[in-house]
């Protein structure tokens, strides 16, 4: 609509100045292609993809897999300006189990009375009491499974809790909210193997392990493929492949009292060890924050 508007006040202007014919037809000729969709897509739009597609970033397998993970759900339907709020309405939403709101209900709520948050904001960290609590109860491995020592609560009740110490204070939600969201025990999960399982999620469950994420620097923010931070393997005089770390993060939550990391960094391999190339690319390592040089 707004092509064919334009096209008719243009034209009018021409016709107004008796502008030449040979303008008048070339204006037409410019305008059937706009305005006329199919002729617009193909001469238009894929000559300009075409030209753009070689320049443009390819889409790594990491990207890829992000972006084939979910489904648009019903936010398809919100972003089209028009939603259907019969099918919003009729949508099965999950509800909290029996044990997870005896867990909201009792835990958590103990958990707000112990917090004083103006007492949080002028010390800058929540008291002993508090951590102690929040390790004893567990609420660092909401998403960590039983069998691995957690509570293996859904993601509705994750974000309920949150919600609720967020209401009474910011710095107890986000405490409890990273290591269940971003962090060592999510990755694990997925992609730990299983000795990894065993020896860190029952310790990371219980607090004995705290883990904060090493992914954002000072020139990158949660931009992951702008990081600098760099891991080279190598073979040392025993044989044994080690990895030597270098990096600068900035704006890592927990980080001043966490055990364990999380670290993202770009993975070098000179000598091929992994048969994956020179340069492996973005990848995760879990470090102990006792390591010497890490401060």
């Amino acid at each position: 609509m707004p092509f064919l508007v334009w096209t008719i006040a243009i034209f009018a202007v021409l016709l107004g100045f008796s502008a030449p014919f040979w303008l008048t037809l070339t204006f037409a000729v410019v305008a059937v292609i706009f305005n006329v969709r199919p002729l617009r897509k193909s001469m238009v739009s894929g000559a300009l993809l075409k030209a753009m597609k070689p320049i443009m970033p390819k889409i790594s397998e990491t990207e890829r897999t992000a972006l084939e993970a979910g489904v648009v759900w019903r936010e398809a339907d919100l972003f089209s300006g028009k939603p259907d709020m019969q099918k919003l309405m009729d949508e099965p939403y999950p509800e909290l189990t029996v044990e997870e709101q005896a867990f909201i209900d009792g835990p958590v709520n103990r958990l707000c009375e112990l917090i004083d948050d103006w007492k949080v904001w002028k010390e800058r960290t929540l008291s002993d009491e508090a951590m102690d609590y929040i390790k004893k109860e567990k609420f660092l491995g909401m998403i960590i499974p039983k069998e691995y020592g957690g509570l293996g609560f859904s993601a509705l009740c994750n974000s309920e809790v949150v919600q609720k110490l967020s209401s009474h204070s910011i710095t107890a939600g986000i405490t409890v909210m990273v290591p269940n969201s971003l962090g060592p025990a999510e990755l694990l999960i997925h992609y730990g193997t299983q000795a990894q399982k065993d020896r860190y999620l029952r310790k990371l469950a219980t607090g004995e392990e705290i883990p904060c994420f090493g992914l954002t620097e000072p020139m990158a923010g949660s931009d992951a493929g702008a990081i600098t931070s760099t891991g080279v393997l190598y073979k040392g005089d025993d044989g044994e492949v080690y990895l030597k770390l270098n990096w600068q993060k900035r704006w890592i939550t927990l980080s001043p009292i966490s055990t364990l990391i999380g670290l993202a960094f770009r993975l070098k391999d000179p000598e091929n060890i992994l048969g994956k190339g020179v340069d492996v690319g973005i990848t995760c390592a879990l470090i102990p924050s006792h390591t010497p040089g890490v401060w």
